[in-house]
Protein backbone atom coordinates (compact mmCIF):
# COMPACT_ATOMS: atom_id res chain seq x y z
CA UNK A 1 0.00 0.00 0.00
CA UNK A 2 0.97 3.28 -1.05
CA UNK A 3 0.05 6.97 -0.19
CA UNK A 4 -0.57 9.65 -3.04
CA UNK A 5 -0.60 13.62 -1.61
CA UNK A 6 -4.41 13.80 -1.58
CA UNK A 7 -7.63 16.05 -0.31
CA UNK A 8 -9.34 15.64 2.26
CA UNK A 9 -6.37 13.14 3.46
CA UNK A 10 -3.82 11.07 1.77
CA UNK A 11 -5.27 8.45 -0.46
CA UNK A 12 -4.30 4.81 0.00
CA UNK A 13 -3.67 2.97 -2.91
CA UNK A 14 -2.78 -0.68 -3.22
CA UNK A 15 -0.02 -2.24 -5.44
CA UNK A 16 -1.79 -5.37 -6.29
CA UNK A 17 -3.18 -3.82 -9.75
CA UNK A 18 -6.65 -2.85 -8.25
CA UNK A 19 -6.24 0.45 -9.76
CA UNK A 20 -7.80 2.13 -12.93
CA UNK A 21 -7.59 4.92 -14.81
CA UNK A 22 -10.95 6.46 -15.83
CA UNK A 23 -10.87 8.65 -18.94
CA UNK A 24 -14.31 10.72 -18.83
CA UNK A 25 -16.20 11.57 -22.01
CA UNK A 26 -12.75 13.20 -23.45
CA UNK A 27 -14.69 13.69 -26.67
CA UNK A 28 -14.35 15.55 -30.06
CA UNK A 29 -18.13 16.36 -28.95
CA UNK A 30 -17.25 18.72 -26.05
CA UNK A 31 -13.53 19.97 -26.28
CA UNK A 32 -13.41 20.84 -30.22
CA UNK A 33 -15.48 24.05 -32.00
CA UNK A 34 -18.49 22.67 -33.79
CA UNK A 35 -19.28 19.94 -30.87
CA UNK A 36 -22.03 19.57 -29.06
CA UNK A 37 -20.40 21.73 -26.45
CA UNK A 38 -20.31 24.80 -28.05
CA UNK A 39 -23.45 24.13 -29.48
CA UNK A 40 -24.86 25.45 -26.24
CA UNK A 41 -22.81 28.34 -25.96
CA UNK A 42 -19.63 27.37 -23.65
CA UNK A 43 -15.93 27.65 -24.35
CA UNK A 44 -14.58 24.62 -25.04
CA UNK A 45 -11.18 25.66 -24.84
CA UNK A 46 -11.48 25.51 -20.88
CA UNK A 47 -11.57 21.97 -21.47
CA UNK A 48 -9.02 21.91 -24.14
CA UNK A 49 -6.52 22.74 -21.35
CA UNK A 50 -6.89 19.44 -19.02
CA UNK A 51 -5.26 17.73 -22.08
CA UNK A 52 -1.50 17.65 -20.90
CA UNK A 53 -2.68 16.69 -17.79
CA UNK A 54 -4.92 13.35 -18.65
CA UNK A 55 -2.48 12.74 -21.66
CA UNK A 56 0.54 12.63 -18.56
CA UNK A 57 -1.47 10.68 -16.65
CA UNK A 58 -2.60 7.95 -19.43
CA UNK A 59 1.23 7.33 -20.50
CA UNK A 60 2.08 6.68 -16.62
CA UNK A 61 -0.61 4.33 -16.45
CA UNK A 62 0.23 2.45 -19.76
CA UNK A 63 4.09 2.30 -18.89
CA UNK A 64 3.26 0.06 -16.10
CA UNK A 65 0.32 -1.77 -17.64
CA UNK A 66 -2.26 -0.45 -15.84
CA UNK A 67 -5.69 -0.71 -16.79
CA UNK A 68 -7.26 2.26 -18.49
CA UNK A 69 -10.55 2.64 -19.19
CA UNK A 70 -12.48 5.71 -21.42
CA UNK A 71 -16.05 6.61 -21.21
CA UNK A 72 -18.03 8.02 -24.70
CA UNK A 73 -21.55 9.54 -24.49
CA UNK A 74 -23.14 9.04 -27.56
CA UNK A 75 -26.57 7.57 -28.76
CA UNK A 76 -28.07 5.13 -31.24
CA UNK A 77 -28.52 6.18 -34.49
CA UNK A 78 -32.30 6.10 -34.56
CA UNK A 79 -32.04 8.15 -30.80
CA UNK A 80 -34.03 4.85 -29.14
CA UNK A 81 -32.05 5.36 -25.81
CA UNK A 82 -31.92 9.14 -26.09
CA UNK A 83 -34.74 10.42 -24.11
CA UNK A 84 -36.93 13.06 -25.52
CA UNK A 85 -36.42 15.45 -22.33
CA UNK A 86 -32.88 14.93 -22.61
CA UNK A 87 -32.87 16.22 -26.31
CA UNK A 88 -34.96 19.14 -25.85
CA UNK A 89 -33.80 20.35 -23.03
CA UNK A 90 -31.75 23.51 -23.27
CA UNK A 91 -33.57 25.19 -26.80
CA UNK A 92 -30.08 24.51 -28.10
CA UNK A 93 -29.62 25.83 -31.63
CA UNK A 94 -27.94 22.15 -32.39
CA UNK A 95 -29.80 19.30 -30.31
CA UNK A 96 -28.95 15.66 -30.44
CA UNK A 97 -29.06 13.82 -33.40
CA UNK A 98 -28.56 16.92 -35.69
CA UNK A 99 -26.03 17.20 -38.21
CA UNK A 100 -23.01 19.65 -36.95
CA UNK A 101 -19.82 20.00 -38.76
CA UNK A 102 -18.15 17.01 -37.47
CA UNK A 103 -21.28 14.88 -38.05
CA UNK A 104 -24.76 14.39 -36.11
CA UNK A 105 -24.38 15.50 -32.84
CA UNK A 106 -23.52 12.60 -30.16
CA UNK A 107 -24.42 9.92 -32.30
CA UNK A 108 -22.19 6.80 -31.74
CA UNK A 109 -19.49 6.47 -34.40
CA UNK A 110 -20.18 10.26 -35.94
CA UNK A 111 -16.79 11.96 -36.29
CA UNK A 112 -17.58 14.48 -33.54
CA UNK A 113 -18.28 11.68 -30.81
CA UNK A 114 -14.79 10.14 -31.30
CA UNK A 115 -12.47 11.03 -28.28
CA UNK A 116 -9.51 13.47 -29.14
CA UNK A 117 -6.77 11.93 -31.28
CA UNK A 118 -4.37 13.08 -28.26
CA UNK A 119 -6.01 10.78 -25.76
CA UNK A 120 -7.13 8.01 -28.51
CA UNK A 121 -7.53 4.21 -26.90
CA UNK A 122 -5.01 1.99 -27.70
CA UNK A 123 -6.22 -1.52 -28.66
CA UNK A 124 -6.74 -3.36 -25.56
CA UNK A 125 -8.27 -0.37 -23.89
CA UNK A 126 -11.64 -0.67 -22.77
CA UNK A 127 -14.38 2.17 -24.55
CA UNK A 128 -17.69 1.98 -22.65
CA UNK A 129 -20.48 3.56 -24.38
CA UNK A 130 -22.71 5.76 -22.28
CA UNK A 131 -25.99 6.92 -22.97
CA UNK A 132 -26.36 9.08 -19.89
CA UNK A 133 -24.22 11.44 -17.73
CA UNK A 134 -22.64 8.56 -15.17
CA UNK A 135 -20.67 5.82 -16.92
CA UNK A 136 -22.71 2.97 -14.87
CA UNK A 137 -26.39 3.95 -16.12
CA UNK A 138 -27.06 0.76 -18.86
CA UNK A 139 -23.49 -0.02 -19.09
CA UNK A 140 -21.22 -2.93 -18.29
CA UNK A 141 -18.87 -0.85 -16.36
CA UNK A 142 -18.90 -2.34 -13.07
CA UNK A 143 -19.37 -5.76 -13.83
CA UNK A 144 -15.81 -5.26 -15.76
CA UNK A 145 -14.47 -3.82 -13.02
CA UNK A 146 -15.58 -6.01 -10.77
CA UNK A 147 -13.95 -8.81 -13.24
CA UNK A 148 -10.92 -6.97 -13.31
CA UNK A 149 -11.14 -7.09 -9.09
CA UNK A 150 -10.32 -3.05 -9.63
CA UNK A 151 -11.12 -1.54 -6.32
CA UNK A 152 -9.84 1.81 -6.83
CA UNK A 153 -9.97 4.68 -9.31
CA UNK A 154 -8.55 7.33 -10.69
CA UNK A 155 -11.11 9.59 -12.36
CA UNK A 156 -10.64 12.14 -15.01
CA UNK A 157 -12.31 14.08 -18.06
CA UNK A 158 -15.20 16.13 -18.54
CA UNK A 159 -17.16 17.93 -17.46
CA UNK A 160 -16.37 17.96 -13.47
CA UNK A 161 -20.15 18.69 -12.51
CA UNK A 162 -22.13 16.67 -14.89
CA UNK A 163 -20.49 13.77 -16.07
CA UNK A 164 -17.69 13.33 -13.38
CA UNK A 165 -19.25 14.18 -10.49
CA UNK A 166 -22.04 11.88 -11.77
CA UNK A 167 -19.84 8.61 -12.22
CA UNK A 168 -18.04 9.38 -8.83
CA UNK A 169 -21.34 9.41 -7.09
CA UNK A 170 -22.55 6.26 -8.63
CA UNK A 171 -19.01 4.61 -7.86
CA UNK A 172 -19.47 5.41 -4.38
CA UNK A 173 -22.19 3.91 -3.60
CA UNK A 174 -20.71 0.47 -5.05
CA UNK A 175 -17.93 0.51 -2.89
CA UNK A 176 -14.92 1.98 -5.67
CA UNK A 177 -12.21 4.27 -3.65
CA UNK A 178 -11.94 7.49 -6.34
CA UNK A 179 -10.25 10.08 -6.58
CA UNK A 180 -10.58 12.65 -9.21
CA UNK A 181 -7.34 14.52 -10.44
CA UNK A 182 -8.25 17.85 -10.24
CA UNK A 183 -6.01 19.77 -12.85
CA UNK A 184 -7.13 16.89 -15.49
CA UNK A 185 -10.81 17.76 -14.68
CA UNK A 186 -12.94 20.43 -15.94
CA UNK A 187 -16.10 22.58 -16.21
CA UNK A 188 -16.96 24.56 -18.90
CA UNK A 189 -18.10 27.10 -15.81
CA UNK A 190 -15.29 27.44 -13.38
CA UNK A 191 -17.46 27.87 -10.30
CA UNK A 192 -19.08 24.82 -10.70
CA UNK A 193 -15.87 23.33 -10.97
CA UNK A 194 -14.74 24.24 -7.73
CA UNK A 195 -18.02 23.66 -5.86
CA UNK A 196 -17.56 20.20 -6.99
CA UNK A 197 -14.44 19.82 -5.60
CA UNK A 198 -15.93 20.79 -2.16
CA UNK A 199 -18.80 18.68 -2.41
CA UNK A 200 -16.97 15.64 -2.89
CA UNK A 201 -14.50 16.90 -0.46
CA UNK A 202 -17.07 17.39 2.78
CA UNK A 203 -17.73 15.36 5.67
CA UNK A 204 -14.37 13.97 5.29
CA UNK A 205 -14.55 13.15 1.71
CA UNK A 206 -18.01 12.02 1.42
CA UNK A 207 -17.57 11.18 -2.06
CA UNK A 208 -14.12 10.55 -2.14
CA UNK A 209 -10.85 12.17 -2.50
CA UNK A 210 -9.17 15.00 -5.00
CA UNK A 211 -5.32 15.68 -5.77
CA UNK A 212 -3.16 17.19 -8.22
CA UNK A 213 -1.55 15.21 -11.19
CA UNK A 214 1.79 15.61 -10.20
CA UNK A 215 0.75 13.71 -6.79
CA UNK A 216 -0.45 10.96 -8.73
CA UNK A 217 2.24 10.75 -10.92
CA UNK A 218 5.30 10.88 -8.78
CA UNK A 219 3.53 8.36 -6.54
CA UNK A 220 2.73 5.83 -9.11
CA UNK A 221 5.98 6.44 -10.74
CA UNK A 222 8.29 6.23 -7.67
CA UNK A 223 5.91 2.68 -6.79
CA UNK A 224 5.92 1.00 -9.39
CA UNK A 225 9.87 1.59 -10.44
CA UNK A 226 10.05 0.45 -6.96
CA UNK A 227 8.18 -2.80 -7.62
CA UNK A 228 9.75 -3.56 -11.24
CA UNK A 229 13.18 -3.61 -10.04
CA UNK A 230 12.35 -5.53 -7.03
CA UNK A 231 11.12 -8.26 -9.13
CA UNK A 232 13.97 -7.63 -11.46
CA UNK A 233 16.22 -9.09 -8.53
CA UNK A 234 14.43 -11.68 -7.92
Amino acid sequence: MVFITAQPYDYELPLDGNVALLIIDMQRDFLEPGGFGEALGNDVSRLQAIVPAVKQLLEVFRTYKLPVLHTIEGHQPDLSDCPPAKRLRGKSQLKIGDVGPMGRILILGEAGNAIIPELEPLAGEIVISKPGKGAFYHTHLESLLREKKITHLIITGVTTEVCVQTTMREANDRGFECLLVEDATESYFPDFKQSTLEMILAQGGIVGWTAKAKSVIHTLEKSYKAANTANSLI
